[in-house]
């Protein structure tokens, strides 16, 4: 058997901290999706999951989604001391994740997307803000990932760090939202990017949800060129912005040339903009997160 199967020698205590972990994702996971149930009932009681409103399902999914990619670093932290240790961290770093995914989803409401009512529109069953809802959270949670498996220790620095990593997430999003804004107003003289995400053209939210996980994707690879100091505040929140921002535009640079090659023959914004043609959108999409991982690869 051992001619067929090389196994690494695993530790006993492994199977403790997966119950301890799981036990303790599970948990926060289920008080995330009661605080989202709980907000969204106060707000509109005709208009929950229940009602089958498969927006606010897509919403909350991309929380959980969020939640559980947080809860990732705090697994990878969680498993380096003794079971009362990885109690603590996962507890801390669960509660500090619902906390920023929540901080986050409301600054991309009301400074991202600043020109529409998310909850409103998520509420009156509208899929595509959902999807976008959905995506910012993920792309937030992309980075502050990347931020707590860069850190080293668990104290107050660390959480300073990760804090800044954090910042440094809704700044780029929103730079590069502006950005994705201007330019489609350039393409569309007759409506904002904002306006037509309200009326539903899905196409573009695929479209721009790609750019969003593909940009968060990309920032995440500061981590690896970045030296961590636990007291170098300013030095790491301006070392992953500038950074970022570097692998962003870096990004952004990759797409436009990937696309006169792949998609040579499209007139993107006819068939997305235009004629809402979903699987265009969905090769922008594969073409942003694809290129966002060859990058981060290459960098690692």
């Amino acid at each position: 058997m051992s001619a067929l199967v090389n196994l690494i020698p695993v530790s006993p205590d492994l199977w403790i901290y997966l119950a301890i972990d799981m036990a303790i994702a599970i948990l926060l996971l289920s008080m995330l999706r009661w605080i989202s149930g709980r907000l969204i009932a106060g707000k509109s009681s005709q208009k929950q999951a229940g009602h089958d409103n498969f927006a606010y399902g897509i919403s909350v999914a991309g929380r959980m989604m969020a939640l559980a990619i947080v809860l990732a670093a705090a697994v990878a932290n969680s498993t380096t001391g003794n079971f009362t240790d990885s109690v603590v961290t996962m507890l801390v770093y669960g509660t500090v994740g619902i906390f920023l995914i929540k901080i986050g989803r409301f600054a991309h409401d009301k400074i991202v997307l600043n020109r529409l009512d998310k909850d409103f529109h998520i509420g009156d069953r509208n899929v595509t803000i959902a999807l976008v809802d959905a995506s910012s959270s993920i792309a937030t949670a992309l980075i502050v990932q990347s931020v707590m498996s860069w850190v080293d220790g668990f104290d107050v620095n660390a959480f300073l760090a990760i804090f800044s990593g954090f910042l440094v997430s809704q700044a780029i999003l929103l730079t590069m939202t502006r950005v994705y804004e201007r330019r489609f107003a350039e393409n569309n003289r007759s409506g904002s990017l904002q306006s037509s995400l309200t009326k539903g053209q899905l196409a573009l939210a695929i479209q721009h949800s790609g750019y969003l996980l593909g940009t968060a994707l990309a920032v995440t690879a500061a981590g690896n060129l970045l030296e961590y100091k636990p007291e170098g505040y300013v030095s790491n929140l301006t070392g992953w912005l500038i950074v970022g921002l570097a692998l962003t535009f870096t990004l952004t640079a990759l797409m436009i040339v990937a696309r006169r090659f792949i998609l040579a023959n499209v007139d993107l914004v006819q068939e997305i903009d235009q004629q809402h043609n979903i699987g265009v959108a969905s090769i922008e999409l594969a073409l942003s997160v694809g290129i966002a991982l060859i990058m981060i690869g290459l960098i690692s």
